[in-house]
């Protein structure tokens, strides 16, 4: 429960691949809770004192609809992040991304990408909720999150380093010119881009439908966010 997360400042991850990509980064950890078998197969992995339980003990404490052999508590790390970070790199702004699905593979996509920082809207779902850690696939590990305001934030972005959004509006993303560097705002699966956020906004990009005829009304967040930093990072891979 995101109350409990918050005044134990922990998380819970489950399954061999994502406890062992955190159990490989810094994230402190705090509790194991593993089969035998698991507890000798990866001796040599364990940050902690596992504590070894059965399959049917696991059954009654997972989240998921079938227990996995491994569960850990995690604390949750402090973010490191400012406006500054955008003066050398890409870093996306989620704007009130609600479904936890769509969260866990941005994190995804984001790694995939090479981009390390995010910043949320605070209202945006809780990056700690199970069904996003499950859905990030290890990549939570690796990506720094800062929950703010991003109105304020995006009011503090050194003056040069662009801001982009998708809008139905903007210019068409294959024909631009993309920067190395700058935020890339990414809005929420039912309204786009705040009205707030979208004052921010210096480079308005549209990904364009292929379709002859009536189309889609609008692609999924992730989906969105995957054409968008695969066209960032094709432009300047060179």
């Amino acid at each position: 429960m995101k109350k409990f997360r918050e005044i134990h400042h922990q998380f819970m991850a489950e399954g061999t691949k994502l406890v062992l990509d955190l159990l490989e980064s810094s994230v402190p950890v705090k509790m194991i809770f593993a089969t035998d078998e698991w507890i000798r197969e990866h001796a040599g992995k364990i940050r902690a004192v596992p504590v070894p339980v059965t399959l049917e003990e696991l059954s009654r404490i997972t989240a998921l609809a079938t227990a996995p052999p491994v569960l850990a508590l995690f604390g949750v790390p402090e973010p490191g992040l400012t406006p500054d970070a955008l003066k050398s790199d890409l870093v996306l702004v989620l704007d009130e991304i609600h479904d936890p699905g769509n969260l866990g593979t941005i994190l995804r996509i984001a790694d995939w990408f090479g981009i390390r920082q995010i910043v949320c809207s605070e209202n945006t779902v809780d990056l700690y909720n199970p069904k996003v850690v499950q859905a990030t696939m290890g990549s939570i590990a690796r990506i720094s999150v800062l929950y703010t305001n991003i109105a304020d934030w995006l009011s503090k972005i050194p003056e040069g380093i662009p801001v982009y959004g998708t809008s139905l509006d903007g210019e068409n993303i294959y024909s631009q010119k993309l920067t190395r560097n700058g935020a890339i705002i990414i809005g929420s699966e039912s309204s786009g881009i705040s009205r707030e956020a979208r004052l921010f906004i210096t480079n308005k990009l549209l990904i364009p439908s292929f379709s002859d005829g009536a189309h889609a009304e609008s692609l999924n967040a992730s989906v969105a966010t995957a054409i968008v930093c695969s066209e960032f990072r094709r432009m300047n891979a060179v």
